[in-house]
């Protein structure tokens, strides 16, 4: 096989790999939306569940997985906010709010999820943060987690000296 060829199936393995992991990284982006309308309005999880499932367009979109997020987020966000104090420089509701529900959503990954790798939850909370919050909301939130996926040993722990 040439290297023309050996790209060409790197390629397409690249391609196979996104598209296995896509349909619970759309399950993340409707969870993130969810969740902010839960805070902004207080409305009832069942209800924006229902309103979610009959309004937008769940092609492609882990169901299940969604709901797990936004009801595991619902559940555990006043513990979760307080396993992440350790980690930030002010407390969780001193951020802006996308930057909180990417924070707890990534949170409850790591504490819940030991079988979805800690580099996948990062790169799928900046890929949240870059499209749903401000210029520097992908920096802060992938600092936040860094370390606390270290402390919870999601990531390998950073070498001395960092």
């Amino acid at each position: 096989m040439n290297s023309r060829q050996e790209r060409a199936v790197m390629n397409k393995r690249k391609t196979a790999d996104r598209n296995a992991w896509e349909p619970r990284s759309r399950a993340r982006r409707r969870a993130l939306q969810a969740l902010y309308q839960w805070r902004m309005t207080d409305q009832a999880i069942n209800d924006i569940l229902v309103q979610f499932r009959e309004t937008q367009d769940f092609k492609g979109v882990d169901d299940d997985y969604f709901e797990q997020l936004v009801r595991g987020v619902e559940r555990s966000s006043p513990e979760l906010a307080t396993q992440l104090d350790e980690f930030m420089d002010r407390e969780l509701a001193r951020c802006d709010l996308m930057e909180q529900l990417v924070l707890l959503i990534s949170a409850w990954q790591l504490r819940n999820e030991p079988e979805t790798p800690g580099a996948v939850v990062l790169d799928e909370a900046a890929d949240l943060a870059n499209r749903f919050g401000s210029a520097q909301t992908h920096s802060y939130v992938t600092a936040v987690l860094d370390r606390a996926a270290r402390a919870w040993g999601a990531l390998p722990a950073a070498p001395a000296g960092e």
